[in-house]
């Protein structure tokens, strides 16, 4: 798992919201399962809504931020 992602996962799994914050692509796509979200704001309204979901399976970096998230 590329460093952003594991700090992205790290932040997630201690419910950090502000950390994680800086950490996502303002532009996120987020897929878990059939779930398939757009955009770093949506994600985190999501994930302050439900339990911590599995680790991802294929990510994408850009700008040193997590743009693509897949499980």
């Amino acid at each position: 798992m590329p460093v952003p992602a594991a700090a992205v996962w790290a932040a997630i799994d201690a419910q950090e919201w502000g950390e994680l914050r800086p950490l996502l692509h303002p532009y996120l796509h987020w897929r878990d399962g059939e779930l398939a979200l757009r955009g770093r704001t949506n994600v985190l309204r999501h994930l302050q809504q439900v339990p911590t979901p599995k680790p991802a399976t294929e990510v994408e970096v850009r700008d040193g931020q997590i743009y693509r998230w897949a499980r």
